[in-house]
């Protein structure tokens, strides 16, 4: 789970409503986000569910949240009119009660939507179902609190809900005001009518005619549990939101001419295309190609005039491809085209859409100091018991795996065990010996985070890095380590430096003394773990070991320029990539005491079970052992 405003999210949940949204709106480049409502906002591409459900039990959050997005992507994306709603808030643009008109029809609304939804995707019932019984149970109590407090408007508004959403005719609300009882009696008649709504036109009436009727008589709610269901409806045009997200913009300038067919001139010509089998250097071999987005509208229907579709591009090419021009030479950036559409997305969001922004920047490290060395020196002194014993430990298991023989063989020695002969149809009574093994497969890439939290932490975490390095070391693995972060005093708008402090590469890492320039990792500002992480395994996937592992130390959430309620989401996303790449992610935890529930409850959501919980930073290099011994073992 993730942190966002002190509330506790599943990020399993969050991917799952992300791919919900892109499938269900059909709008490959709309993302999910928790806001303060829900909404579909067409500027910045996003659909939203409401926080409100933050606080439920886990049941009645799932629900919550999808059905918010099922309102949005199947309900108003498709059935709700933006010209009536546009209509609705000028209408009500004067009102005293402007927040309680808002609810009203956003609540209206919504119910209309539902029964679509159920309709056309029977599925969605239960989730619906959920729904409405946690609302109900909420807007019971706090008509009550609304009653005491003498907030009226808001108790109307619990009212409204509670007799639209109720399973018997006639409810009994008996310790509620009389004022709103009879205001809501007033308004009856119109709330009944929201189930014979056909569409948005008829919501809006039934919602006028109820704001009016009270505008004068309260003032406006204080509390808000919905908000309209388009973020920005003043910038649209078309009437409805599925039609607004697949508009054709018009040419700029707004001339027209009207054109008699009859006299217009008619050409048929041919345009050829070329293939190896009938190329032919004297024939004319043209692909035409424009843009036109200024110039005078005119009512010629002929040569199918249309909105542009999506395979219009790949037409495009498929019939436009020739031979080598003679003129201007465009194959290069042909080849860059063909490029980006091979990786499905520029190389500038390569590492996620949450990093489009961040840069990579490569520090090298430099000498190390004699203190350096001294103190290097001091950490491999008190290692050394760890590092001998894992080491022997590795030694005897390669040994006996190298003289340990391999049985129930068709040819090699035979064996004294003869009475497969007998038994079995194809007897196996031969063995060999292992005389050759190659001990190691593998790789190692640690990634150290040096964020400002790691401050008092990485003193001791060095001495974990230490006999990572020196075990690593002596059975010559190669491994790299890296230290990360982003410096949050050079984040500009379009401008992430992402800095990564490369202590070790895979090609230095078994050189003798140079392990002192671990000494060199201290805490400096942000850290983009999601980024960071690609960039290792982008690095990883180069290498040919079968045997390939990487290991992050980190003392907590992600925490960087943009990246607060994304930034476990993209670390999760980015775990995930690795491993179906056949690498082995571990997230390590580096606490300063008791580790608490959230704090494990957040690795698990980054790390799933491959992680390791360490309490205390000073118990970093008596963990990390059995870590290292049982990740070297299954390189054997």
């Amino acid at each position: 789970m993730y942190r966002f405003h002190d509330a506790k999210v599943d990020t399993n949940l969050f991917l799952q409503l992300q791919d919900l949204t892109t499938v269900l709106s059909e709008h490959a480049d709309f993302t999910f986000e928790y806001s303060f409502g829900s909404f579909i906002d067409t500027i910045n591409n996003r659909v939203t569910a409401s926080r409100m459900w933050d606080t439920a039990e886990s049941t009645f959050q799932v629900a919550g949240y999808k059905t918010d997005v099922y309102l949005r992507t199947l309900g108003t994306l498709r059935y709700s009119s933006v010209k009536a709603m546009k209509q609705y808030l000028e209408d009500t643009n004067e009102v005293h009660v402007k927040k309680f008109s808002t609810q009203l029809f956003a609540l209206l609304e919504d119910i209309r939507l539902e029964e679509w939804i159920k309709r056309d995707r029977p599925g969605t019932k239960h989730v619906f179902h959920t729904r409405r019984k946690y609302l109900k149970h909420k807007f019971e109590n706090e008509l009550i609190a609304h009653a005491t407090r003498g907030l009226e408007l808001d108790e109307l508004f619990c009212l409204i809900y509670l007799l639209i959403q109720s399973d018997h005719p006639d409810p009994s609300f008996p310790r509620v005001n009389e004022k709103q009882l009879e205001q809501l009696e007033s308004i009856k008649p119109f709330l009944y009518e929201v189930f014979d709504a056909k569409n948005t036109s008829d919501i809006v009436n039934i919602a006028e005619r109820i704001v009016f009727q009270v505008d004068n008589h309260y003032r406006d709610t204080v509390h808000e549990y919905f908000i309209f269901p388009i973020y920005h409806i003043e910038s649209l045009i078309e009437n409805r939101l599925f039609d607004e997200l697949t508009r054709t913009d018009d040419v700029k300038n707004d001339d027209s001419e009207e054109v008699n067919n009859e006299d217009n001139e008619y050409i048929d010509e041919e345009f050829s295309t070329w293939h190896r089998e009938n190329k032919n250097e004297d024939r004319k071999q043209t692909f035409l190609q424009f843009n036109l987005d200024v110039g005078t509208k005119t009512n010629i229907m002929g040569g199918g005039a249309r909105e542009t579709e999506d395979a219009d591009q790949a037409m495009g090419t498929i019939q436009g491809s020739s031979g080598k021009s003679k003129k201007n030479d465009y194959s290069e950036l042909e080849s860059l085209e063909k490029q980006e559409n091979r990786n499905g997305a520029s190389s500038e969001n390569k590492y996620g859409e949450e990093n489009k922004h961040a840069v990579k920047l490569i520090k090298e490290a430099e000498q190390p100091s004699r203190e350096d060395i001294l103190l290097y020196r001091d950490f491999v002194r008190e290692i050394e018991p760890l590092k001998r014993k894992l080491s022997n430990i590795i030694k005897k298991t390669i040994e006996h795996k190298k003289n340990a023989p391999r049985k129930d063989l068709v040819v090699g020695r035979l064996s004294k065990k003869l009475l497969p002969i007998i038994l079995d149809e194809n007897p196996r009574v031969f063995y060999k010996k292992n005389q050759e093994s190659k001990e190691f497969d593998a790789v190692f890439t640690l990634l150290v985070d040096c964020s400002a939290s790691m401050q008092g932490k990485m003193e001791e975490t060095k001495r974990g890095i230490v006999l990572f390095h020196e075990v690593l070391k002596q059975f010559n693995i190669p491994h790299s380590i890296i230290g990360f972060w982003e410096d949050a005093f050079e984040v500009s708008e379009n401008y992430q430096p992402n800095y990564f402090h490369v202590i070790h590469s895979f090609s230095d890492s078994s050189q003798h003394n140079n392990g002192a320039k671990i000494m060199q990792l201290e805490p400096q500002e942000d850290n983009r773990d999601g980024f960071s992480i690609r960039v290792a395994t982008e690095q990883l996937a180069l290498r040919s070991e079968k045997n390939k592992f990487l290991l992050i130390f980190s003392d907590g959430e992600p925490a960087a320029s943009n990246y607060d309620q994304n930034g476990i989401v993209d670390t999760n996303k980015a775990v995930s990539e690795a491993r179906k790449k056949g690498m082995e992610v571990i997230g390590m935890f580096l606490s300063d005491g008791e580790i608490d529930e959230a704090e494990d409850i957040t690795m698990q959501n980054i790390y799933g079970r491959e992680r390791l919980m360490i309490p205390s930073v000073s118990e970093l290099p008596e963990q990390f052992a059995p870590l290292l011994k049982k990740l070297l073992l299954k390189t054997i």
